[in-house]
């Protein structure tokens, strides 16, 4: 009897052993939606949420403040589409946060995000963080609001929603594997 609650027990731990490392492959590069942490370089990233933005619309008219000159009226055919980002820094040490962003269709047509000027409060403004800080910082209006992150703007041909999924990649500033993210549309 001794022996066989010993082989039980040993079974159960291998088992257990094995369940624990499902899934602990290393961090996550690609991500089939929002809300997961991707890493890339040192830092997690996690989408908070992508949708289109209607400069007519009382809310999203402070997430197009400070748009280049010029580029304030879309031409017919394109839609702003904003996508809002959260970095963590999860180690002890600091490292910048990315500043490359690119979305692509299936078709592989590339979308680059649109610059925003200093008076836009809701953007994404990449940082060096210190051990243990996320951007949006703590206390800033783009960590405060709705979204809980900081606005990467990008001008979309409206035709491209239908070569879904659309998918934002995030490049590390020192080089390395970059991170995707599938964004809901």
């Amino acid at each position: 009897m001794p022996l066989r609650r010993l082989a039980t027990t040993a079974v159960a731990l291998i088992a257990a052993a094995t369940l624990a490392a499902c899934g602990s492959d290393g961090p996550v590069s690609h991500a089939d939606t929002e809300g997961v942490y991707v890493t890339t370089g040192d830092l997690a990233y996690q989408v908070q949420i992508s949708r289109q933005l209607n400069a007519s619309d009382f809310e999203d008219r402070d997430f197009l403040k400070g748009l280049p000159a010029g580029a304030a009226t879309l031409p017919t055919g394109q839609e702003w589409f904003g996508v809002f980002i959260r970095v963590f820094n999860r180690t002890n040490s600091p490292h910048p946060a990315a500043s490359q962003f690119v979305i692509r269709d299936t078709t592989g047509q590339e979308f680059q995000p649109v610059p925003l000027g200093d008076v836009n409060v809701e953007a994404y403004r990449p940082l060096v963080l210190k051990g243990g800080d996320q951007l949006p910082l703590p206390g800033s209006v783009a960590r405060e609001n709705g979204t809980q992150g900081g606005l990467v703007l990008f001008r979309i041909p409206s035709a491209a929603y239908a070569n879904r999924p659309l998918e934002l990649t995030i490049t590390p500033p020192d080089g390395g594997r970059e991170a995707t993210v599938d964004l809901d549309v």
